[in-house]
C-alpha cells in the first residue's frame, strides 16, 4: 500500500477543493467518497427507488461499477458526474450514506481504487473506518456559518435560510448515524479552515505532510 492522506470534517468545510488541489501537487490519486455516494443516490432515483429503502439500495450499491478519471465520475461506464450536482441528489447521498450495506460495499470499492497508490481521499470516515492506518489524517472543519456561505455561494438560487437548514440536517444526520458516524479520529490533525483561502489551507497541510511523511525530501 503507498501513502495515504485521509481528510475528514462535515460538509461545506473545503474538503473536496483542498483534496484536489493536493493531489494535484503532490502527484496523488484523488478519490472523492462523497462522489461514490452521490452515484448510489443517482441509481437508486433513476430506478424510482426510495432512498431508505435499505435493502433494494444496498443491492444498487453492491452491483454499482463506479470509476473516478480526473475530475470526471462514471457509473456503469457512464459519465454522470453533471448529474450528481443537484440538491436533491447531494441529500439523497446523505441518506444512502446512513445504510450499512451501502457503506459497506462502498468502503470495499474505496480501498480496492487505493490498492497500490499514493492516495488523497475526502470524507466522513476515511480516517476511522476506511483508513484507520493512513499515515497521515486531517479533520478539516469551518465555523457553521462560514459553510453556509461556502454552500450559498454553490448554490446562489437557493435562499440561505434554506442552505442553512439543509446543512443543519446533514451534520445532524453524519454525526448520528450508527454506521460510521462522522467524528475526529484520535491521531487526526485538527485545522479550522474559516476564513483562510484554499491556497492558505493548503500550504498548511503541505507542512505537515512534509513534516509528518517526509521530512522535507521527497515532495516539493
Amino acid at each position: 500500500m503507498g501513502l495515504i492522506i485521509a481528510i475528514d470534517g462535515p460538509a461545506g468545510a473545503g474538503k473536496s477543493t483542498i483534496a484536489r488541489r493536493l493531489a494535484k501537487r503532490l502527484g496523488f490519486t484523488y478519490i472523492d467518497s462523497g462522489a461514490m455516494y452521490r452515484v448510489v443516490a443517482l441509481w437508486a432515483r433513476r430506478q424510482n427507488t426510495d432512498f431508505d429503502d435499505l435493502h433494494r439500495v444496498g443491492q444498487l450499491a453492491e452491483a454499482a461499477s463506479i470509476d473516478l478519471i480526473d475530475d470526471r465520475v462514471l457509473l456503469n461506464a457512464e459519465d454522470v458526474s453533471d448529474a450528481l450536482r443537484t440538491p436533491e441528489i447531494a441529500q439523497g447521498a446523505s441518506r444512502v450514506a446512513a445504510n450499512p450495506q451501502v457503506r459497506r460495499a462502498l468502503v470495499a470499492k474505496q480501498r480496492a481504487i487505493a490498492e497500490g497508490r499514493n492516495v488523497i481521499m475526502e470524507g466522513r470516515d476515511i480516517g476511522t473506518v476506511v483508513f484507520p492506518e493512513a499515515q497521515l489524517k486531517i479533520y478539516l472543519d469551518a465555523r457553521a456559518e462560514e459553510r453556509v456561505r461556502r454552500r450559498s455561494a454553490d448554490h446562489p438560487e437557493a435562499p440561505v435560510a434554506h442552505v442553512a437548514a439543509e446543512l443543519a440536517d446533514r451534520d445532524h444526520r453524519d454525526q448520528t448515524r450508527q454506521e460510521s458516524p462522522l467524528t475526529q479520529a484520535p491521531d487526526a490533525v485538527y485545522l479550522d479552515s474559516t476564513g483562510l483561502s484554499p491556497e492558505a489551507v493548503e500550504d498548511a497541510i503541505l507542512k505537515i505532510v512534509r513534516a509528518r511523511l517526509t521530512n522535507g525530501k521527497e515532495f516539493q
